[in-house]
């Protein structure tokens, strides 16, 4: 079946939905209409949709077919007129399959039970009365002899100290592994992406032939040495000294961000029909890391966007991969919290330092892989991100939408879509909040990170490069 374009329009009292379906029988379309659900079947295509509110197939509901366009438009009555239904143009949130309560099943099952012949108590009775008053009396001392050595020896030295037994902290271990598979990707429900990954061209992967082997904490080790490895204090002296270029990059304005509302484009909403349908039952946890390891993708967007001026070149794809490390290595947050940030009592559930330390990685990233390396370019980035998240879900569904079609169109990197990008392109539209967006923007605003969190002594090799910038002109001037 085919899933058609739609889109849907309200009034006060009705909901409007117009499907595209060229070249059909109006006399063969199947309608049905379930509470908040809507099913359209007219061959070859399929569409289910489902509202936020409740709706119905009444009198005053109506279908019609027009030829000359193509467009079936189905209309149907609210069942409490006046409500409004939000998120009519969040295409992958009105696909999302329905939510259905599952009931609890009984965690244990009695199967059977057995139960002592009666043959076997009277037994059990007789033995007993036969037994002598002496031998009743030497079995009572043996009793009472172990039981008083077992609590002279467990509780006398406990009655010397308080009666409070000594503790000790259990060793931590890592989680028993079951399975060789290792999951990873949008709430670790991929494997195998990787199972080739030595006979491709992924330059950006950082775990080689090992990826789909490696444990977690395997995968941000080799993240942070891979980094080490890259950091060049040369190439970050000539950026420095040399910032020409670098200054209008960080003088150009995103114009998108200035658009008062974020109406998505035919093309968008195209690709929107072609995201996964999902529905995601993410934990508290797992929800928190979700929005972290989201700064992470938008940072890497907003650092190709500022540098190629939103005119993305064969190398964007390239960048955007390697200055995620989920993407690279496999490694999203939560990172090490940084200790240095001070904190703040979030409405948005995150503290600066979970902040902080989920996108210094991108930080050290942005001055370790890509062509322009500058501390003031990883700033403005993650302003750019404060004010994508101040646009709310819409302007986020665009920004991972345009990274995904700058990613479909590689031939290896196209990969992580399947794995992060498209879950997330759903997630959002359909379950992340505008409140939680917008709280954690107007922290990422004021959150303050400064150079001596990057860890390689940025502070001094500035200084000393302008030391040696400023000898070099006067021994320019004394020459002359």
């Amino acid at each position: 079946m085919i899933t058609p374009r739609f889109y849907c329009t309200q009034t006060l009292e009705a909901v409007a939905v117009s499907i595209y379906c060229p070249s059909v029988r109006a006399s063969d379309v199947e309608i049905n209409v379930d509470e908040t659900l809507l099913t359209v079947h007219i061959n070859p295509y399929f569409l289910r949709i489902n509202f936020p509110h409740s709706v119905l197939d009444d009198d005053q509901s109506s279908a019609t077919y027009d030829p000359s366009s193509g467009y079936l438009t189905v209309t149907l009555t609210k069942e409490t007129k006046g409500q409004e239904f939000p998120d009519l143009d969040l295409l992958a949130k009105l696909l999302a399959p329905r939510h259905v309560e599952v009931p609890k099943q009984p965690a244990i099952e009695v199967i059977g039970s057995e139960t002592s012949p009666q043959g076997e108590l009277e037994e059990l009775v007789d033995l007993t009365a036969a037994v002598t008053l002496e031998q009743r009396e030497i079995l009572e001392g043996a009793c009472y002899g172990f039981m008083f050595q077992q609590i002279s020896s467990n509780h006398f030295p406990a009655a010397e100290n308080d009666w409070q037994f000594p503790q000790t902290i259990a060793e931590s271990s890592s989680p028993l592994q079951l399975s060789t598979k290792r999951y990873y990707g949008f709430l670790d429900m991929y494997t195998g992406y990787f199972t080739h990954v030595a006979h491709t061209e992924n330059d950006v992967n950082e775990l080689g032939s090992e990826a789909e082997s490696c444990l977690p904490e395997e995968r941000r080790a080799k993240r942070l040495q891979h980094e080490e490895v890259k950091w060049d204090e040369e190439h970050y002296m000539a950026d420095y000294v040399d910032d020409e270029y670098i200054q209008e990059l960080l003088a150009w304005e995103d114009p998108e961000l200035g658009n008062a509302e974020c109406i998505f484009t035919e093309s968008e909403n195209m690709t929107m029909l072609h995201l996964p349908r999902k529905e995601y039952l993410p934990t508290k946890s797992q929800e928190r890391n979700l929005y972290l390891t989201l700064l992470t993708l938008l940072f890497a967007y907003a650092y190709d966007r500022r540098t190629t001026q939103h005119d993305p070149t064969p190398e964007s794809a390239w960048t955007i991969c390697s200055l995620v490390p989920a993407f690279s290595a496999l490694d999203p947050p939560p990172y090490v919290s940084l200790e240095s940030v001070p904190l703040s009592i979030p409405t948005s559930g995150f503290t600066d330092s979970d902040l902080a330390s989920a996108l210094m990685p991108s930080y050290r990233r942005s001055l370790a892989f890509p062509l322009y390396r500058s501390f003031a370019m990883a700033d403005a980035c993650r302003n750019d991100v404060a004010a994508i998240l101040a646009k709310g879900r819409r302007t986020v569904t665009r920004y991972l939408l345009e990274m995904k079609h700058v990613l479909d169109h590689h031939e290896v990197y196209y990969v992580y879509n399947k794995i992060w990008v498209d879950d997330f392109c759903v997630w959002i539209q359909a379950s992340a909040s505008d409140e939680v967006l917008l709280d954690i923007a107007q922290q990422l605003n004021a959150l303050a990170i400064t150079k001596s969190m990057i860890g390689w002594n940025i502070e001094k090799l500035e200084a000393a490069t302008l030391l040696d910038t400023t000898s070099s002109d006067s021994d320019n001037e004394s020459s002359e």
